[in-house]
C-alpha cells in the first residue's frame, strides 16, 4: 500500500463521463466522480490545515466543530468529492471544510428557518428534508460513520487510508449501502456532496472559493458592478472575478 493519494481528473471526468454532453451519471454531477471513474491523478498532501492560499483570510477558522479530528474527516472527504487536479484547487485548497463548518455553526446547520415537527415518515426521493435530525446533528452522525467504517473495513481512521478506499465508503453511503441512524446515509452523501458544491462555488466572503479560485476555472466573474461599458462590444472580454467583499467601503 505504498501508493500515494490520487484524486479523479475533472477534465477526464468530462470527457469519460457524458457530461459534456448534458447528461447525468452516479447520482450527480460530483457523485459520479466517487468511485465510478478510474482514471486518477496525483493530489496534494493530507494536510488538511495547510490551505496554502495566497491570502490569509482572517475570518476563517472553526466555529462549529471543536474536535479536530471531525474536521480532518470532513475534509478528506470533501476533497474526495472535489479534488484537486491540472484545471485547479480541490475542495480543501478552495477552503470547503472551513466553508461547512460555518454553515453548520448557523441556521444551515440548526434547521432554524425550517418546519421540524411530526410526523415522520421516510421520504419519497421527489421529498424535501424528512429527518427529525437537523443537519449538523446528521453531519456529526456521517462523519462519525464515515470514520467507524473505515475501522471496520481497514484497521485505520478514514484521514490514514488511501484514496481509493474512501471513495469505497463515499460510494457506499452514496448507494445507501451502508446503514446510518437517523437519516439514510445517501441523503447524509447528498448534503455532503451539495455543501461541497456550495463552499467551492460560493463568494469567498463565505470562506469558500479561497482566492475566487472556483470562479476562475469556470470563468465565472463574480460580482461586476457594472457590464455598461463592455456590453455592446463585438469582442470577447474576459473579466477577473471580484467578490461582493470588493464592494463594501
Amino acid at each position: 500500500m505504498a501508493d500515494s493519494k490520487k484524486g479523479v481528473s475533472r477534465r477526464d471526468f468530462l470527457k469519460t463521463s457524458g457530461i459534456a454532453a448534458g447528461t447525468l451519471v452516479g447520482g450527480g454531477l460530483i457523485g459520479g466522480l466517487v468511485g465510478f471513474n478510474a482514471k486518477k491523478s496525483d493530489t496534494s498532501s493530507n494536510d488538511t490545515m495547510d490551505m496554502k492560499h495566497e491570502n490569509s483570510d482572517a475570518n476563517r477558522g472553526l466555529m462549529f466543530f471543536q474536535n479536530q479530528h471531525e474536521f480532518d474527516v470532513l475534509s478528506q472527504a470533501t476533497e474526495r468529492i472535489f479534488p484537486e487536479d491540472d484545471l485547479g484547487p480541490g475542495a480543501i485548497g478552495l477552503g470547503v471544510p472551513f466553508f461547512i463548518d460555518n454553515q453548520l455553526a448557523g441556521n444551515y446547520g440548526s434547521n432554524a428557518k425550517e418546519y421540524m415537527q411530526g410526523p415522520f415518515y421516510e421520504g419519497e426521493p421527489t421529498q424535501g428534508y424528512q429527518s427529525r435530525m437537523s443537519r449538523s446533528d446528521i453531519y456529526r452522525v456521517g462523519i462519525a460513520l464515515m470514520d467507524s467504517e473505515a475501522n471496520k473495513r481497514f484497521d485505520k481512521d478514514f484521514t490514514e487510508i488511501e484514496a481509493g478506499q474512501m471513495d469505497e465508503i463515499l460510494t457506499d453511503l452514496q448507494k445507501n449501502a451502508v446503514p446510518m441512524k437517523g437519516a439514510s446515509a445517501s441523503f447524509f452523501f447528498g448534503l455532503l456532496r451539495s455543501a461541497t458544491l456550495e463552499g467551492a462555488y460560493a463568494d469567498p466572503i463565505y470562506n469558500g472559493n479561497a482566492n475566487m479560485e472556483g470562479w476562475k476555472m469556470k470563468g465565472f466573474p463574480g460580482h461586476q458592478m457594472s457590464y455598461i461599458n463592455d456590453i455592446e462590444d463585438d469582442k470577447f472580454k474576459k473579466f477577473e472575478p471580484k467578490s461582493i467583499s470588493s464592494m463594501q467601503h
